[in-house]
């Protein structure tokens, strides 16, 4: 790697400052917005006005920033110059009334895309070559990633893994690790609290080693791997099909903004489809289901509780509101795996933490990054189950993702292929 100059690393610091701040202060904003929507249950019914302001800003000041994530992954691959730092602000807000108003939506994409509009700021008022460029908005993800969920390593890995399927922009590492960890660092410098999770093998008896290594044990995880991928799969292909279905329905985008809206509202009037709403981390009611209690062999989560909050988000997303599609994704791969764990008499805390991380793995296509985000939120002990269900869902997940703009100039599993054909030789 070539050493840096002292301009992009002026520029890289201050990118991951300022990001790890926005980062915040969005925690922060959407905590409140999230607990304002709890006790105000009325404001889901203004959720299709809330899309409508949505549509007008964008339309209003940076129609191009509608792609979301996909655009900065398009600007490092073929700097076709349609980002701007506007991006950011549009991200932020629009990220808000969506859950001020009851949408199913995340965080990681408004982090991320914040990250990449600071990023493009710079680049508007500084001389960069174009390799300076995409290092800098690769340090913008980096630490917008890190610091909306405390992973720094998984931040920095995510940036240079997302961009293309089955290989590393390993250069870039050491860069983007440095602003992970500065964008971490500042947002935990803010009174702002990120949710713990823990794994302790809520059934030692029967899966306990000191080496945390139990074959039976490791059986299930492969085959939930499979499982794993699958719902990733699904969630990929549903919502794909919902926005193909909106943008040959309707010539106004406002107009499937508006159906998806109606659509949200006449489904949170299902008692048991009110927990679904919003981020879903956590609830009002601390018993119904959410993303915490996923973990919680004590607290009844509903086998469907995955397929539900699946659908929810597609069809929030889908319809051209705005907001990230990970903590969506954990959610319902923690859930689905709370169901197989309940089915199937194995730890109830482990299996939620293999699907969290295994259903993101399969939509991203990020398997190295999402072994390290296990490892930073859950622990070590458990890395082998970890990587074993992330790459099986990853292989298992199909060649689409969340992110169309990924490049996938060969199919998963090419490599493994050609070396079992030299073997054969």
């Amino acid at each position: 790697m070539k050493p840096i100059s002292l301009r992009l690393f002026g520029s890289l610091l201050a990118v991951a400052g300022i990001t790890g701040s926005l980062v915040a202060f969005f925690l922060w904003s959407l905590d409140k917005v999230t607990q304002f929507r709890w006790h105000h249950s009325w404001l889901l019914f203004l959720l299709p006005l809330g899309g409508l302001l949505i549509y007008y800003l964008y339309q209003k000041f940076d129609p191009e920033a509608e792609k979301g994530n996909n655009l900065i992954i398009d600007e490092i691959h073929h700097s076709p110059n349609e980002l701007k730092p506007s991006i950011t602000p549009l991200i932020l807000f629009s990220t808000l009334i969506t859950h001020l108003f009851g949408g199913s939506a995340g965080r990681e994409g408004t982090a991320v895309q914040m990250g990449g509009g600071i990023s493009k700021w710079f680049i508007d008022r500084i001389s960069f070559t174009e390799e300076e460029k995409k290092l800098l908005f690769l340090c913008g993800m980096s630490a917008g990633f890190a610091a909306i969920f405390n992973t720094p390593v998984t931040g920095a890995v995510f940036a240079i893994e997302v961009l293309a399927i089955g290989s590393l922009h390993r250069e870039g590492f050491l860069p983007c690790l440095l602003a992970a960890f500065v964008g971490q660092l500042v947002t935990n410098a803010f009174p702002i609290s990120h949710t713990h999770y823990s794994i302790h093998l809520t059934k030692p008896s029967l899966f306990s080693s000191p080496l945390h290594l139990n074959l039976k044990l490791l059986g299930y995880v492969l085959i939930a791997g499979v499982l794993f991928g699958l719902v990733a799969k699904l969630f990929v292909l549903i919502l794909e099909n919902i926005k193909k279905y909106s943008q040959k329905t309707f010539s106004k985008k406002y107009q499937a903004i508006i159906l998806g809206g109606l659509l949200i509202i006449a489904l949170g009037q299902i008692n048991s489809i009110q927990p679904y709403l919003g981020l879903g981390v956590s609830n009002l009611n601390p018993k119904d289901p959410s993303l915490i209690n996923a973990f919680n062999s004590s607290i009844n989560t509903p086998h469907s509780a995955w397929f539900l909050k699946l659908m929810l988000t597609a069809i929030t997303l889908g319809f051209g509101y705005k907001g990230g599609e990970v903590t969506p994704l954990f959610f319902i791969g923690a859930t689905f795996g709370n169901a197989l764990a309940g089915t199937f008499g194995l730890p109830v805390d482990l299996f939620a933490g293999l699907g969290f991380i295994a259903v993101f793995c399969g939509a991203t296509n990020t398997p190295i990054a999402c072994t390290l985000m296990g490892i930073e939120l859950f622990g070590w002990e458990y890395g082998l189950y970890y990587a074993t269900v992330c790459l099986f869902a990853y292989y298992v997940s199909g060649q689409k993702g969340i992110y169309h703009a990924q490049k996938n100039n060969q199919p998963k599993g090419y490599r493994t292929k050609n070396l079992l054909r030299l073997g054969k030789r």
